[in-house]
């Protein structure tokens, strides 16, 4: 089996995502709650829906910012980005 990627991402609306991966699932992501929960300094500017779009599909996952914010490929493809 080929490592999984992500191969699309459409933006749904404001900080929602939906992302298609390499195996055809689809995962449909809401990313304010991590952004606007997280109170860390490097993700306020991803409170405009402007910065966080400006998002890259780099090497079958998504990033912002050459890896200021980037999440596992595994917790995109279960949509579990909130950890405890």
């Amino acid at each position: 089996m080929s490592e999984l990627s992500i191969e699309k991402i459409s933006h749904i609306k404001s900080h929602v995502l939906k992302i298609t991966f390499s195996d055809k699932h689809v995962t449909t992501i809401d990313f304010a709650p991590f952004i606007f929960s997280n109170g860390h300094p490097d993700y306020e500017k991803y409170k405009s829906e402007q910065h966080f779009l400006s998002y890259n599909l780099i090497d079958g996952n998504l990033n912002w910012d050459d890896y200021t914010m980037i999440f596992p490929i595994e917790d995109l493809y279960t949509g579990n980005i909130l950890k405890p």
